[in-house]
């Protein structure tokens, strides 16, 4: 099956840090971009952050660049996702997904462009608040 896990998530206070993985298990990550997606309450499901399969590359929204940071080790088929300076508005559940190698992180802004190979997951909680 192709599956992707998330987890990490949890609560946190505004301002803090949390780091979320996304692991395959029975196959590899090393032929994919990764591409993190989150969804809040009554909000269309967004990316997040993407890297190349290779690590080479890597891209964020605006809304969480320069506070986060995506990497991978593909010995351990992982990806990670460093989330600091969280804000409440970070609260949301996250989601992530794989892209084959040639399509490179291409539509990972939009979930409905970004050609995921693997089925949505329950992906893990992420809650912000004091």
């Amino acid at each position: 099956q192709v599956q992707l896990v998330e987890s990490g998530g949890g609560l946190v206070q505004p301002g803090g840090s949390l780091r979320l993985s996304c692991a395959a298990s029975g196959w590899t990550l090393d032929y994919y971009a990764i591409g993190w997606f989150r969804q809040a309450p009554g909000k269309e499901r967004e990316g997040v952050s993407c890297i190349t399969h290779y690590g080479d590359n890597t891209y964020y929204a605006d809304s969480v660049k320069g506070r986060f940071t995506i990497s991978r080790d593909n010995a351990k088929n992982t990806v990670y996702l460093q989330m600091n300076s969280l804000k409440p508005e970070d609260t949301a559940v996250y989601y992530c997904a794989a892209q084959r190698k040639t399509y490179g992180c291409s539509g990972y802004t939009s979930y409905t462009e970004f050609n995921a190979v693997n089925n949505w997951g329950k992906g893990t909680l992420v809650t912000v608040s004091s």
